[in-house]
């Protein structure tokens, strides 16, 4: 019993420890592409009013 126990505690770390690395490493990687994305830049558009004749 004591060895079934053991297995299945084994088996929980490695599944815990394996979902643990993948969302880590998607928050890294999520937060490294985020950081690369470019910024949208703000023109200064001079708008002209036209004389409708």
């Amino acid at each position: 019993m004591a060895d079934a126990l053991n297995l299945g505690m084994l088996i929980c770390a490695i599944v815990g420890s394996m979902a643990f690395g993948v969302l880590t490493a998607y928050g890294i990687f999520r937060m490294g592409f985020s950081l690369m994305r470019p910024r949208p830049r703000t023109v200064a558009v001079k708008t002209q009013p036209e004389v409708v004749l």
